[in-house]
C-alpha cells in the first residue's frame, strides 16, 4: 500500500492540530509543509501522521502531533530569534523550530539520536541553520543566551540556569510533574519579571537525569 503523505500531513493539521487550538499561521505552516515521515522509524512510516507517541527507543517516544503544535505555538519561535532545544530525539521538532527560527542548537544525550537526526536534516535539505550537540543538558553550562528553550522530555523540577539561558522577553517550554498526570508550562522571562503560564496537561517520558527521586513507603 502506498501512502499519499502529503494527504495525510493535511489531515493530521486539519483533523488532530487546528482542532485542538492551534492556530498560529507560521506554525500551521510548518506542520503542512515539513515531512514528518522521514523522521519515524522505518517500522511505525505509517503512523507517521498519527494521533499517537512513537517509540524512539531508550524509553523515549516522539511526542504526538498535537502535542508538538501546541508546543511551538506556545512558543512562537520568530525569524530572528535564536532557539535551544534540549533533547533532539527524532529530529521532527527540531526542524520545525529550524523552519521557523533563525538558528537552532539542539542537544541530545544518545549519540545514534543526535547521528539519526542529523542524517534526516541532511537528506531533506532542512537543518542548515541547526546545529547538534551530543551531550547531557543537565551538566552542561553556556554563557550563550537564547529567545526560546524547547525541553523535549519531561522533568521533575527545572534547573535554575536553564532559566539563567533566556533572554529578556524569552520563553521555555518544558513539561513538568509525576506521570500519568503531567502539566506542560510556559517560563516566560517578562520585562516585569518572571512569570510562568499553565498550558495544556499530557504525559512524557522524563529527560534522562531528569526523573523524580523514588519515594520510598515503608
Amino acid at each position: 500500500m502506498t501512502i499519499n503523505y502529503t494527504q495525510a500531513r493535511e489531515n493530521m493539521v486539519e483533523q488532530q492540530v487546528r482542532p485542538w487550538d492551534v492556530l498560529d499561521a507560521r506554525v500551521l505552516e510548518a506542520l503542512a509543509t515539513l515531512p514528518r515521515e522521514i523522521f519515524v522509524a522505518d517500522a511505525h512510516r505509517a503512523l507517521a501522521y498519527a494521533d499517537l507517541e512513537l517509540p524512539l527507543g531508550h524509553g523515549q517516544s516522539m511526542m504526538k502531533p498535537v502535542v508538538e503544535g501546541r508546543t511551538l505555538q506556545a512558543l512562537k519561535p520568530q525569524a530572528d530569534e535564536d532557539v535551544l532545544e534540549i533533547g533532539t530525539g527524532s529530529g521532527y521538532l527540531t526542524a520545525c523550530l529550524g523552519h521557523l527560527a533563525r538558528e537552532v542548537v539542539s542537544l541530545e544525550i544518545h549519540p545514534e539520536f543526535a547521528e539519526a537526526a542529523r542524517a534526516r536534516l541532511d537528506a531533506a535539505g532542512l537543518g542548515s541553520n541547526v546545529r547538534i550537540d551530543t551531550l547531557d543538558a543537565l551538566t552542561w553550562d553556556t554563557d550563550r543566551r537564547f529567545d526560546v528553550i524547547c525541553v523535549t522530555g519531561a522533568m521533575a523540577s527545572v534547573p535554575a540556569r536553564f532559566l539563567q539561558w533566556l533572554r529578556p522577553g524569552g520563553r521555555l517550554f518544558v513539561v513538568r510533574g509525576t506521570s500519568p498526570v503531567m502539566e506542560a508550562v510556559l517560563h516566560v522571562n517578562d520585562v516585569n519579571g518572571p512569570r510562568i503560564e499553565s498550558l495544556f496537561e499530557t504525559d512524557l517520558p522524563y529527560l534522562v537525569g531528569a526523573a523524580p527521586a523514588p519515594q520510598f513507603v515503608f
